[in-house]
């Protein structure tokens, strides 16, 4: 569908700092500009001014700015956009409410109930994008096989669009809505979200409450049925809220937009980029998949540019700008993702699959604890790095100004207070010098350092190779998820930013080529250009991928191809400039792991739907992303989708002529590299032809963007005027054992990317939801000794536990350790936190070393090992041999051989006890075990290349500094807080206790050794061990320890032994907190971790309690099983309320989403609610508790294993406790019982169970003025951080929230 070819034709990425345009001028012609998106002394809007620039210049009149534009000589104008993006993560969006199904009010704001920072204190959630709430009085309810309620005649039974079967217990009463609208209206809120409880597949109920609220005048209702039909009401809700929210203000941009145009821009073809990589006429533009909108352009730029047909090699995207940079991946078809997280609201809608990290120009640059460390906090555009003349901080920028690789005089004077300064190497300069000085002073302090100062250049260049590293991560991870060799890849590099860095990232990740288009300054804009226009739809599905579906699947492939067809055809496409893409999104039965899968390559067969073979399609992609199929499960189809572009047919190629000459220098500048400073030739791009070679060192100058060529480096010009850089291996660095600070950052973050990988690998092969979707594990790497070197992730309740596990093999087993065997262990006199956290353990040998130099192991929550109720995790447990089986020195795999036999007898050795039975799940239990052993041999391989890149004793060497560096990072924070403690109270020395619910007091007492910087922890005084299952090995309190220490030193340092060096732990045997060898000890993981915390920090006075609880809650027959722990109140401190709703601590659980509940398991949720002032009054208010009710359909036996019922959290510094928590039995009969803490009872069909979890605990007293200061010290927060985002985002928090 060819434009004009004499008119002008725009591509324009309006972004947050600037605006680029890239256009087509009749001819051919191609005209590149870039200018400020916001310069209202100038213009009122960018797109318009640049269009209007061009427009002046190339047909030599006069257009004033205001006067609208003649559109007779515009083609068409395509466009991206972040209006919504900005709108997002500034909350500047339009004034909405939002009407969801009573019970439900807080459901947003609960969401699923983890926390975003593990470690954070204060708990900060991106707020809710609404202002009001009305609760529509209606339910419909899924009918179910095996319901046991009563029926009711009056039900009406209807058939969603699913096909699955639904009964409306409660119509909308619309009479009352319509009183509870029209006082929302006259609140002055004209938009809304409407979300009902099932409405992905039964939308009566939005429909009618829709055409209500549109009928009394709201101008914006985004219906959640239609915004994405997709089953779970909690991110389908968040999209609903993002669309109500962002497109009443897309809609006041364009019409500013088309009022700077004749006619309103009538005639004349306006696309927008949406976040999936496809175009959509301007009327059709929404919020909800508006996110995404400019860096999308930038994927279909290097997609469309740097991807070969012919040779089909991969490409990495990696656009780094000045806050961030942003890391996607191109073979050949877009990645998508169906649901991803900005800005904190999880929106539910195809979406490019770009990974965001806070790595970027202005990311600032810090020295902390001996350690260089870079973001994630970013200078922004004001001040800005400290070159830019407005007294910021040092950034990356300022790294790359200091070493020569950039070169102020090609930079526009636009810098300083008066903006028309130049860029000040001076200021940069003279910054690095005092942080250098702060480095040397550091250095000469330790005496296992290197005595030799260290240069400007050094501590510059240390600071680029640890961002070089921290942006490298994102990308190892994008690759390894999927089964990708990172290496196999080009880097395609865009963006202000990205040119200095490519050269490095490409080397350290393997990688040969790095492609620069010539345009790369400007690449989203020119992705516009290059973009088809897409039209998508999508619908639910509950069908089985089998051949009694296989009629009614093509029957709903069709009309939705008709439907996409007829939307392109009303754009003008022609059926030749048409194709059609089916998905089909499918899983396994009883897994949430659904891939959305095209047929594309797989024809149609007779045992397939006519529109391809989606089960070839879904097992090859399933064992390609995971290494194995699950061959005898069938396969679920949840949606159908249908993809629709219409071809723009863009011609994007150029070729530039030869020169047969030499490439003119420019100039020769002085670069620093590692081997000091080179002298660098700097080129033209614009100068350069397709015959030109030039060798790096050198610097290639470009209008919008600067390319550093690397020593051992070589870039030729493409015949499209492009750069294509070869890059080398480059000179290997001699890095010795002595401290070198450069070299620690980066064997962090090496050490960390060893865990990583390890975990992506235990994630592929598992098979079980909790390990393979919950993430419920970690990996770890430990020194010769035990002790912990890294651990990934962060699960607060593993962190320091495994340590103990491995140093008791080490002790236990000595020289029988071999190359070959894997140990298995799980009891808690072994380092174990409860059975069904199962370790396996690996030694690293290495060549000529007799003993293990290092050792890898992974720990998984399995979800059952056996013992006395299902799920092994038993409320009235009394003994170890009722929790499951027991391993502590396992040889799980004897001389290379994996002992299945034995181990199977292991899992079914509970079934000797009375009442209790083998593991239930012996398939599950040894495919994850398998694919623990594959992970510890993941580890075992990186750890071994890392050996062959430094050798054995540097590589052990800094696995110590790394431990030093933490143990210096707790020994400042100790020193800090002993010295205002003796300044306050004169004392070094605190105390404190708490009680469980039995009375048990957990006491503590903390002697402080203010000049060493140490303490001990003596928890003398301590209950007995109980008569139940609260009590908890020891490594459950030194992870609590290890949780709390980091808590308290604010900022991001290597959780690792060298955490408790300085720490000495006492602890009575005998007592709650080192039980009998045979004690009962699952409530201890659960629930007296929490108590040790709070212990911990009423001592240190750091904050009021939280919850202290995890409101663990089971029920389950013969047919299903299910497990959850509940959300409750987060403790107020010193500056912040605590959040209500909320986990805390030593547990960060994801709750299951409201809508899969009821469809897979047989209740009804009633309500989930915050519970109204059960957080503790103060200065600082506790947060809320909630309230959770469910009511049982079948007969199930319900189990509760909670704290908190007879104690309360308390408050601190005279802020009142949080209320109690309580659980109580509301039945069938009209009774209501109280349940008390601890018990598992017979629930009868009718019966509702009603959790009340408890609040948390105020802070300062409510008649305090000026609020309380706090005694441990209060870091200041980031002057400006960037919301993460993208896949590997989400797994690292999915990960954190188990």
């Amino acid at each position: 569908m060819a434009s004009p070819g004499d008119r002008f034709e725009f591509a324009i990425d309006r972004g947050g700092t600037f605006t680029d345009v890239f256009a087509r001028c009749p001819g051919g012609k191609v005209r590149v500009l870039k200018l400020l998106s916001e310069d209202p002394a100038n213009y009122r809007d960018a797109p318009t001014e640049g269009i209007r620039r061009v427009l002046e210049e190339e047909c030599g009149q006069s257009m004033p700015r205001n006067q609208p534009l003649d559109t007779s000589l515009i083609g068409w104008i395509r466009m991206g956009t972040t209006v919504a993006t900005n709108a997002l993560l500034e909350r500047k969006g339009e004034k909405m409410a939002l009407l969801i199904t009573r019970g439900f009010r807080d459901l947003l704001h609960i969401g699923n109930q983890a926390r975003p920072r593990l470690f954070d204190l204060e708990i900060v959630t991106p707020e809710v994008l609404y202002e009001e709430v009305i609760e529509v009085e209606e339910r419909v309810v899924l009918q179910r096989d095996g319901c046991q309620l009563p029926r009711r005649e009056a039900f009406q039974t209807v058939t969603g669009s699913t096909g699955e079967r639904l009964e409306v217990w409660t119509p909308p009463d619309l009479v009352r809505l319509e009183a509870d609208l029209r006082r929302v209206l006259s609140q002055g809120i004209r938009s809304l979200a409407v979300v009902l409880m099932h409405s992905y597949t039964w939308s009566s109920h939005e429909v009618q409450v829709g055409a209500l609220a549109r009928r009394l005048g709201f101008q914006q209702v985004s219906l959640s049925c239609e915004v994405m039909p997709m089953v779970r009401i909690v991110p389908r809700g968040y999209t609903a809220c993002a669309d109500a929210y962002l497109t009443p203000k897309i809609r006041e941009y364009l019409s500013g937009f088309r009022a700077g145009f004749c006619q309103g821009l009538q005639g004349v073809r306006v696309l927008f980029m949406q976040s999936d990589g496809g175009l959509t006429p301007m009327e059709k533009f929404n919020g909800s998949r508006a996110i995404l909108s400019g860096p999308a352009g930038g994927v279909v730029g290097y997609a469309m540019t740097s991807y070969s047909q012919e040779n089909r090699q991969p490409v990495i995207g990696f656009d780094m700008g000045g806050t961030s940079t942003d890391v996607s991946r191109y073979a050949g078809q877009y990645e998508h993702v169906f649901e991803a997280t900005t800005a904190g609201i999880t929106v539910q809608a195809p979406q490019l699959d770009i990974n965001t990290v806070a790595a970027g120009g202005g990311s600032r640059l810090f020295f902390r604890s001996g350690m260089f460390v870079v973001g994630p906090e970013s200078a922004g555009a004001h001040p800005g790095p400290a070159c830019y003349r407005k007294g910021g901080p040092l950034t990356v920028t300022d790294a790359n100004l200091a070493l020569g690789r950039l070169l102020p005089s090609f930079f526009p004077r636009i810098f300083g207070t008066s903006e028309d300064q130049p860029l000040s190497s001076e200021d940069a300069l003279r910054e690095f010098r005092l942080l250098t000085a702060t480095v040397n002073h550091f250095l000469s302090t330790q005496p296992g350092a290197s005595h030799s100062e260290m240069s400007v250049e050094e501590v510059a260049m240390g600071f680029i190779r640890v961002a070089n590293e921290a942006m490298c991560r994102p990308i190892r991870a994008l690759t390894q998820a999927k089964g990708h060799d990172t290496s196999h890849h080009v880097l395609s590099c865009f963006g202000g930013a990205g040119g200095q860095h490519a050269c490095a990232i490409a080397r350290a990740l393997g990688m040969r080529t790095v492609f620069i288009h010539k345009y790369a300054g400007i690449l989203s804009a020119f992705g516009m250009a290059l973009a088809d226009v897409v039209q998508e739809v999508q619908e639910p599905c509950c069908l089985l991928y089998q051949e009694s579906s296989f009629t009614e699947l093509d029957r709903r492939v069709e009309e939705l191809r008709g439907r996409c067809e007829e939307a392109l055809h009303g754009q003008g496409f022609t059926s030749s400039e048409i194709s059609m893409e089916v998905f089909l999104h499918l899983r396994y039965e009883r897994t949430d792991c659904a891939l959305m899968c095209s047929a594309s390559g797989y024809p149609g067969n007779k045992e397939s739907c006519s529109t391809g073979d989606f089960r070839a399609a879904f097992t090859d992609r399933y064992r390609k992303e995971f290494g194995f199929t699950i061959p005898e499960r069938p396969i679920v189809v949840d949606d159908i989708r249908v993809r629709g572009t219409g071809r723009t047919s863009i011609d994007h190629q150029s070729r530039v002529e030869p020169r047969g000459t030499e490439p003119r220098v420019e100039r020769v500048t002085q670069c620093y590299f590692d081997d000091g400073y080179l002298d660098t030739k700097v080129y033209l791009l614009e100068e350069l032809s397709c015959d030109h070679s030039i060798p790096g060192p050198a610097i290639i100058i470009d209008k919008n963007s600067t390319i550093l060529i690397e020593p051992d480096c070589h870039a030729e010009i493409t015949q499209s005027g492009d750069v294509r850089i070869a890059v080398g291996t480059g000179k290997l660095r001699a890095v010795g054992t002595e401290l070198d600070t450069i070299q620690l950052s980066i064997f962090s973050h090496r050490f960390m990317s060893i865990a990583e990988q390890m975990g992506r690998i235990l994630q592929r092969t598992a098979i079980s939801t909790n390990i393979k979707e919950r993430l419920d594990f970690s990996c770890a790497l430990f020194g010769p000794e035990g002790g912990l070197v890294s651990n990934a992730p962060h699960i607060p309740v593993h962190l320091g536990a495994m340590q103990q596990t491995v140093q008791y093999q080490i002790q236990e087993l000595g020289t029988e350790l071999q190359e070959g065997d894997v140990i298995l262990s799980n009891h808690p006199c072994a380092g174990g936190s409860h059975l069904p956290d199962l370790t396996v353990i690996t030694p690293v040998f290495h060549p000529g070393v007799p003993r293990p130099v290092f050792f890898v192991a992974s720990r998984g929550h399995h979800a059952d090992i056996g013992g006395i109720t299902p799920g092994s995790m038993p409320p009235h447990s009394k003994s170890l041999q009722e929790e499951g089986a027991v391993f502590i020195s396992f040889k799980l795999v004897k001389n290379g051989v994996f002992q299945e036999q034995a181990l199977t007898d292991a899992l079914m050795a509970p079934s000797k006890f009375p009442g209790s039975s083998g593991t239930r799940n012996l398939h599950d239990n040894l495919s994850d075990l398998r694919a623990q052993v594959a992970a510890n041999q993941k580890g075992i391989q990186l750890v071994g290349e890392l050996i062959d890149s430094y050798r054995l004793e540097v590589v052990q060497a800094y696995m110590g500094h790394i431990q030093s560096n933490a143990e210096l990072a707790v020994r400042d924070m100790l020193k800090e807080f002993a010295h205002r403690r003796r300044q306050q109270t004169g004392s070094l020395e605190v105390e404190s206790v708490d009680h469980m619910d039995d009375g048990t007091p957990i006491r503590l007492k903390v002697l402080i050794n203010e000049e060493e910087g140490s303490a001990v922890f003596d928890f003398s005084g301590t209950g007995p061990e109980v008569f139940g299952n609260c009590n908890a090995p020891r490594a459950i309190t030194l992870s609590a320890l290890i949780y709390c220490l980091r808590c308290m030193v604010g900022q991001d340092i290597p959780l690792n032994q060298g955490c408790l060096t300085p720490i000495g732990v006492l602890i009575p045997e005998g007592s709650i907190l080192q039980p009998s060898r045979n004690a009962a000890v699952v409530g201890g993981n659960v629930l007296t971790s929490q108590r040790v915390v709070d212990v911990i920090f009423k001592a240190f006075e750091v904050c009021a309690a939280s919850q202290g609880c995890m409101n663990n809650v089971t029920f389950g027959n013969e047919r299903v099983g299910y497990y959850e722990t509940v959300a409750g109140g987060a403790g107020a401190g010193p500056g912040w309320h605590g959040r209500g709703g909320v986990h805390s601590h030593m547990t960060n659980t994801r709750i299951t989403d409201p809508e899969i509940l009821e469809k897979r398991y047989p209740v009804v949720l009633q309500r989930f609610s915050l519970r109204p002032a059960s957080g503790g009054r103060g200065c600082f208010r506790g947060g809320d508790g909630v309230i959770r009710e469910l009511l049982f359909r079948e007969e199930v036996i319900l189990s509760v294993l909670t704290e908190r019922r007879a104690t309360q959290p308390y408050g601190l510094k005279g802020g009142e406790p949080g209320s109690s928590g309580l659980n109580l039995l509301v039945c069938a009969d009209g009774r209501t019982l109280n349940l008390g803490a601890k018990t598992s009872i017979s629930v009868k069909p009718g019966d509702m169970f009603q959790l009340q979890t408890p609040g948390g605990g105020g802070y300062g007293s409510c008649e305090q003025l000026t609020p309380p200061g706090p005694l441990s010290k209060k870091k200041k927060k980031a002057e400006s951080t960037f919301a993460e985002r993208g896949s590997v985002f989400e797994y690292s928090r999915t990960q954190e929230a188990v």
